[in-house]
């Protein structure tokens, strides 16, 4: 917990209507995840995904470090029961069960945790100067945030196995080229980006986003088959909303409308075609 005068570990801001901002803000340690960080995060998260008010959200660090990692002064003592104790699970869960989307704006080192929190996110855009990785084997541990998972799933096996067993760092461009970013840009376009792009999804239809994070989300961990039937159970209930109805009738008077008659009399003529 903080005291009244040390400064938040998470800085919270509404930059536009139904998007909000969260920055780490760990400065002096690259935003490295201590316990009290992670804390914090999962509470911005929980408080966040429950209000109607809130429709995307961007999580981001600074200019050196979106999250360097672990704060492995928490580790280098820690025992297996004290780590069992700090219930590590549900403060993931907290970022990874968030209703809403959530993009990451990354730049500088987003290693170890920093990476796996970033994955934790719907979308990546990170800038050319970025570097990823997950280094936990170099100081003989694993990855706990879920990369053996969500990397591999991301990447694929062969190129998830060479970054986990070597823990060697890769650029923005690699993350992008094996699926991991979602786009790349320049350093300083990236928050600017990353609003622009939830302020893009904040303006469309609620109840349709929900259900597309759902089911993208679903599809990594079951079948095809029962993906979609999903889909199409979802598909059919979104013909419950207004917004549906309002929004095709919106497109519809957009359209040019079509000359009948014109269309009429060139079908006729070809019809005399031999």
């Amino acid at each position: 917990m903080n005291t009244d005068d040390s400064p938040a570990l998470v800085l919270q801001e509404q930059p536009a209507d139904g998007v909000v901002l969260l920055r780490l803000n760990r400065p002096n340690v690259l935003n490295a995840l201590n316990l009290a960080l992670r804390r914090e995060i999962a509470a911005q998260f929980r408080d966040l995904g429950s209000r109607d008010d809130v429709r995307c959200i961007v999580l981001t660090g600074n200019d050196k470090a979106f999250c360097a990692g672990a704060d492995l002064n928490e580790y280098v003592d820690a025992t297996p029961t004290e780590i069992i104790g700090r219930n590590m699970p549900l403060l993931w869960d907290a970022v990874a069960d968030c209703p809403k989307p959530v993009i990451a704006a990354v730049n500088g080192y987003a290693l170890g945790g920093g990476c796996e929190l970033a994955m934790h996110a719907d979308i990546i855009i990170a800038g050319e100067s970025a570097t990823f990785g997950q280094p936990e084997v170099r100081v003989g541990l694993i990855p706990g945030g879920g990369a053996t998972q969500r990397l591999t799933r991301a990447v694929g096996k062969f190129v998830a196995m060479k970054l986990l067993l070597t823990g060697e760092p890769f650029t923005a461009e690699a993350a992008f080229a094996s699926g991991l970013v979602s786009s790349v840009v320049a350093d300083d376009q990236v928050l600017p980006e990353a609003l622009k792009l939830a302020i893009e999804i904040a303006g469309l239809p609620t109840f349709a986003i929900r259900q597309i994070k759902e089911l993208v989300l679903e599809s990594m961990n079951g079948t095809l088959e029962a993906g979609l039937r999903q889909e199409r159970k979802a598909f059919q209930l979104m013909f419950s909303t207004t917004e549906k109805t309002e929004r095709i009738r919106r497109f519809l008077k957009k359209r040019p409308q079509r000359n009948s008659s014109n269309e009429s009399s060139t079908n006729h003529k070809e019809d005399k075609k031999p």
